[in-house]
């Protein structure tokens, strides 16, 4: 019984980092006042305020932080240089 527990625990850690990859968020960094969208789930600490997702893909993560107000709108820069 115990060695079915942990393979089910191991297979619920496997599956979890895995399923994280290829994910998007949307966070606000207030030192830059800016939304930024990054692949790594965000910590909300010091300069980043907010986080929003995830997303699956980075036009969902787009869309997302066009809807968001606290979001300066009509960044082109952003567009082409947040996803880290």
């Amino acid at each position: 019984m115990k060695s079915l527990m942990l393979a089910g625990a191991m297979t619920v850690a496997i599956g979890t980092s895995c399923f994280a990859d290829g994910l998007y968020w949307v966070v606000g960094n207030r030192a830059t006042s800016q939304c930024e969208i990054v692949t790594s789930n965000p910590i909300v600490t010091g300069d980043i305020w907010f986080e929003d997702g995830p997303y699956k893909s980075v036009e969902d993560a787009k869309l997302a932080r066009s809807t968001i107000s606290a979001c300066p709108k009509g960044d082109p820069a952003a567009d082409q240089s947040q996803v880290e």
